[in-house]
């Protein structure tokens, strides 16, 4: 699986086990997600670009390096990416924020798209585009393909959990766009949900059914 990148970091996969309960609240999934969300910005970030600024210590004038965190746009594919996207900011509040609003069609599985806004500029900004799941890959390949439509310098991809068949999807649709996520789980159901998983994000994070 080339360009997949597992975060398997202890916390990462601690939080992770604790969120697949299904016993586990609303509130603690959702706090889960959000500092496990926040961890994984680690990774996901690492190769991020530094730009010099000077600053002055209590002692002395120095030069110190910083992020440009305005050049990045954090894309949430609604609605369940929005639980990833708040731990995203944490670490990177100044990024900009861009939605697509994807529902999955309960027979063809295929996404139907009802929602996009992104901010201006695209074309000189990084994207990372988040969603929980990637469980069959047709939500997050339409959404990187409207992406994409913008001409932005770099797409990445960040979920929780993955599989093997939603990872050669997207890989299949989009080879250059890497991969970051926190498991492969085994396989994908008849019904397009990850197995074992942890159940609908979206249904865990708003304590919806």
């Amino acid at each position: 699986m080339r360009n997949l990148h597992l975060i398997d970091h202890p916390l990462v996969q601690h939080k992770l086990t604790l969120m697949r309960r299904k016993d586990a609240s609303t509130s603690t999934f959702r706090t889960l997600l959000n500092e496990l969300s926040s961890l994984m910005a680690y990774e996901v970030t690492r190769d991020m670009p530094l730009q010099d600024i000077q600053v002055e210590t209590p002692l002395e004038t120095m030069t110190g390096r910083v992020i440009d965190g305005k050049k990045l746009v954090f894309v949430s594919i609604l609605r369940a990416g929005n639980g990833i996207l708040e731990g995203m900011l944490s670490m990177v509040p100044s990024a900009r924020v861009g939605h697509i609003g994807l529902y999955r069609d309960p027979q063809t599985l295929q996404p139907v798209e009802y929602y996009f806004k992104m901010p201006q500029d695209m074309a000189e900004r990084d994207v990372i585009v988040v969603d929980p799941m990637l469980a069959t890959g047709n939500s997050a390949i339409a959404a990187i393909s409207r992406v994409k439509q913008l001409n932005p310098k770099s797409i990445k991809f960040v979920c929780l959990l993955t599989c093997p068949e939603g990872v050669s999807a997207l890989q299949q649709a989009h080879p250059e766009v890497p991969i970051y996520t926190a498991a492969i789980d085994r396989q994908l159901n008849s019904h397009g949900y990850i197995l074992p998983g942890l159940g609908d994000a979206g249904d865990r994070i708003y304590g919806t059914k």
